[in-house]
Parts: structure tokens; sequence; C-alpha cells
């Protein structure tokens, strides 16, 4: 697979270096509200980054050639100051606080090994956390040191490539988030002529990256070998599982800074400059896509060009050595005449997920076509399993006056998360199950202390858990 200009007019056969600049984006300081400091304390290297961010938006086919020497000890010491100080700790068991004491040794000593290249990041702690009934996620917990170089080369990459990435791309970027990218698919499904769609999710996309294309694509805009290497270095630094050392060979791990801006870029080439540039040219009607992270959704406005876009995303990502999930991905007709044609055709209305919701056929108070959306039942069931796994921990470890402002907290999340238009009656379904699991283990507690409904619902008036609200119109787009 080559870098150069690719003339071949089929779907499927565009290379890396078809990158054209679609939409201005506007790249922030610092996304974690560290601007004032940074600037103050390290000007130098902020002023040559908002140039290098103003200079990719102009110049889109423009190689980045000296970046590393960026990396110097002010900007890794904002770099420290950034990051979230309750995160866990590594296999070098360092915390935020322990490493900020002796701040300066230690950023000089860190900067000293980066220029020799004798600077080796330490591999990941490996941890699992629940993805779903039968399965985990594996994540990776990076050492401190690790983290400040992750968060300096995330703001360099990010400054260039906020520059490049599409309107449609919505995951891990500054100013972006699932409601947006909600509302956006949304708008499309209700103001064009949307008939079918193309659910995507690529399969352990996180796990089976390939190191070699995505160095290739990160050298369509990046020319410094010593930020390449750099790069390869956290790449291929492995994890370690159960005292055993495991090399990478492919992969970004889940868990670490740099892992969702990496991800993005390989995607952006992938994914979504090809849809761009080559699937719109040959699609006769209306498509367009909605991309989260590895999880996308692309409307269609007829069956035949429906399929085509299905066989030419396998073939696509076959060539990068990635693979659709058989299960997750698929085609299904969907729209304003679902409802009517699934009843002509004595079946359910088909329905798709993306972000945590299911997506249906629904009717306006007018009896006019909407797009309804509901809590995904697997999420609701898991979100109520997790509290009650909760509760059941927390009842007797702490008094109920300390995890009574947790208890809130974890409600007015999942609220403020699926409070989407049209859900309010998973959100109650939700909120009541909240109320009776509490009861539940506030009265296991002992067998001594014990409250009736009644007292119970008192104490509520007295310490109110949040209620049910919508947060995010999905209906008041323009």
């Amino acid at each position: 697979m080559g870098v150069g200009p690719n003339n071949s007019r089929g779907v499927g056969e565009v290379t890396f270096a078809e990158n054209t600049r679609f939409t201005r984006s506007v790249w922030r300081f610092n996304a974690k509200g560290y601007k004032d400091y940074a600037m103050h304390g390290n000007r130098n290297t902020w002023v040559k980054l908002s140039f290098i961010a103003e200079r990719a938006r102009k110049e889109p086919e423009l190689q980045f050639t000296s970046l590393a020497h960026l990396l110097n000890e002010e900007f890794l010491r904002d770099c420290y100051y950034s990051l979230d100080r309750n995160k866990a700790v590594g296999i070098d068991g360092q915390t935020w606080e322990e490493y900020g004491v002796a701040l300066d040794a230690n950023v000089k000593d860190l900067v000293d090994r980066m220029k020799r290249k004798s600077y080796k990041p330490l591999p990941a702690k490996r941890v699992y956390i629940p993805k779903d009934k039968n399965t985990k996620r594996p994540l990776g917990i990076s050492a401190i040191e690790n983290k400040v170089v992750e968060e300096g080369i995330k703001r360099i990459l990010e400054c260039i490539y906020e520059a490049d990435f599409l309107r449609f791309s919505y995951g891990f970027r500054p100013n972006c988030n699932c409601h947006q990218a909600l509302l956006k698919l949304n708008k499309l499904i209700m103001t064009n002529p949307v008939h079918h769609i193309v659910e995507a999710d690529i399969k352990g996309f996180f796990d089976n990256v390939d190191h070699e294309l995505l160095l290739e694509a990160l050298k369509v805009r990046i020319k410094d070998n010593s930020l390449l290497f750099l790069i390869e270095r956290f790449l291929k630094a492995g994890y370690v599982e159960d005292k055993k050392l495991i090399r990478t060979k492919e992969g970004t791990p889940q868990g670490s800074i740099l892992s969702p801006l990496l991800a993005n870029i390989f995607l952006h080439y992938v994914l979504d400059v090809w849809f761009e540039k080559t699937v719109k040219t040959h699609v006769n009607g209306f498509c367009a896509i909605v991309r989260y992270a590895d999880d996308f959704v692309i409307v269609v406005q007829y069956k035949r060009e429906a399929e085509r876009i299905e066989k030419a995303l396998e073939n696509r990502f076959s060539k990068f050595k990635l693979e659709l999930h058989p299960t997750k991905s698929g085609r299904k007709s969907f729209g304003r005449f679902e409802r009517e044609n699934a009843k002509r055709q004595n079946r359910r209305p088909y329905t798709f997920d993306f972000l945590g919701f299911t997506h249906y056929c629904d009717k306006n108070r007018r009896g006019f076509f909407k797009v309804g959306r509901k809590t995904k039942a697997k999420k609701l069931r898991g979100a109520i399993k997790d509290l009650k796994e909760w509760l059941k921990k927390i009842r007797n470890a702490v008094i109920i006056k300390e995890w009574w402002k947790i208890l809130a907290s974890k409600i007015r999340g999942h609220f403020q998360y699926y409070g989407v238009s049209g859900n309010m009656p998973a959100l109650k379904v939700y909120q009541c199950w909240a109320i009776r699991l509490t009861y539940k283990w506030l009265n296991r507690r002992s067998q001594k202390q014990s409250m009736n409904w009644d007292d119970f619902y008192k104490y509520l008036e007295k310490y109110p858990l949040p209620k049910p609200r919508i947060k995010h119109n999905m209906y008041a787009y323009s």
C-alpha cells in the first residue's frame, strides 16, 4: 500500500495520502482547562503549537519535519499539571503527587533521555473491566512518566489533525461528544431521503490496529523521525499481566492518553477520507456517515447502494487488517416508510443501536415520522446491575451520609447521558429500580435497623435523589 496519489476509481481503493480538508476546526490551547497556566509558564511552546495548528489548517498537504523538540521541560511540566491526579497508578506504583515532589529533576532527566533516544516507555499495567455479562474489556494503565509524555505527544498531534478531521467524526475530540453525534444522526435522517442504514462496529479495533499501517498513516502529515520513533516505542511497550511482560505487535492500548487520538488518525484515512472522496462520488442518491471512535452509522437513500456500501466496507477494512463485527454490523431498512413496509411484510419494524441507544421509527403528536430513541436494553440492565452491586458493597463500608452523595452522583450521571428527547420512560424505569434497590440495601445493613416505605419516603423528602430530566433536545436542530 503506497502513500502517493491513487488514480483508481473503484470503491475501496483510496490510499492514506488522499487527505483533503473538508472543515475548519479551531484548536484549543488546552482542552483540560490549563490554558492560562500553560501560556504564562511556557509561552514559546504554545505560540509554536498555535502556529503549527494554523499552518495545518491552511496547508492540508504540508508535512511537519520538526516536532519532537517541542517536548521540552516547561512543556512537559504543563502536561504534568494537566493530568488527572486521581487516576490509578501504573506498574511503577508512583502517584501524581509522588512524581511531583521532585518534578523539575524528574522532567529534566526525562527530556535528557528523550534527546539521547534512551527513553523507553514502561509497559502498561493490564486490568479488566466488565464489558457485558460474559466478557471483559482490557485496559492499560500507564505509568505517570508515560502519561506526561503521552499528553505532550497528544497535544502536538491534536493541533495538526484537528485541522484534518472531518465534521462527521465526534469521538475523543475537543468540543465533540456523543450527544452531538446523536443530534447529527437525527438531523440526517429527519431532513434527508434516508430509507436504509448500514450500522457497523469494528471487531476488536483497539486490539487489532496494525502498527506499521498506523505509522504509515502518521507519515502522511509527520516527517519527524524522532517523534515517529517515540510513538512507535509507545506502541510496542507492551503490558504486564500476572507479573508477565507481554510485548505488543499490534493494537493501541485502551486506557492510555494517546490511544484514542491514534485510533482517530488511523480511521480518518482508512474510513473518513475514503467515504468522503470515493464512496460519496460513486453512490446514487443521498448517503452520509456519523462516526464516534470505531462505532459508526451510514445512512443511505437506496437499497442497492446500501448493499454496495456494505460490501465495500468489508473489502476496505480487510485491506487494513480489520474486520467488521458480524453481529453488531449490518444493513437494514429504516426511515419514514419503515413502519408501513414492516406492516405490509408482516414483521416488526427494524431498529438499530448507536452509542447506547436503540433508534426506532416513531410518530410525533401530529402523526408524522420522527426518530425515536430509548436506552439500549442491555445498557439499562447493566446500569441497574452495577448500581445493585455498588449498593450491596457500600452499604456497611461507610455511613449513609457519605455514600448518599455518591449514589446521587451515579443516578445524576445516568440521567445526564441518557436524558435525550423521547427517552423519559427508560429514565423512569432506572429511577424506579434505583429507589427499590436503595430501599432494599438500606434495610440489609443489619438485623436491628430497618425502615418501612413510609419512613423511606420521608427520608427521600429530606435527602432527595435526582429525578429524571431531558437534558438533550434532539428535535431542536437547526
